[in-house]
């Protein structure tokens, strides 16, 4: 059961500096050989991310993604929902640092890594 729904996919488990979503996919997000497209990774790591430090220090609405790295590891299916665990490693006044694990719903093994560092406005 979702936490909360977001075009990029549901909230499913929200805990102190981590959040997890999930995410069907659908033919808008396939590109040739039936992958799942890269921007499409990328945006559910950001939303991912962001769910984790909003959990962490509430609602900061300018709160904005300053560097986004994506490491690709393998093919991710479109037959099966992709999951991202998104935790904080730094939480700081101006500055949070963490990373997003990306994988198909049903295997363990990694599609992406991604490290990422969000801005956080000085009066949130």
């Amino acid at each position: 059961m979702a936490l909360f729904d977001h075009p990029y996919g549901d909230v499913i488990a929200l805990k102190h500096h981590h959040a997890t979503m999930k995410m069907r996919t659908d033919h808008r997000h396939i590109r040739p050989g039936n992958t799942v497209s890269g921007p499409t990774l990328m945006g559910l790591a950001d939303v991912a991310f962001y769910a984790a430090l909003l959990g962490a220090i509430g609602p900061a609405p300018l709160a904005v993604t300053t560097n986004l790295s994506i490491n690709f590891m393998r093919k991710a299916d479109a037959g099966s929902a992709i999951i991202a665990d998104a935790k904080l490693f730094k939480l700081g006044k101006r500055l949070a640092v963490g990373e997003v694990l990306l994988r198909n719903e049903d295997q363990q093994e990694l599609i992406a890594h991604v490290t990422t560092t969000y801005a956080i406005p000085p009066n949130r």
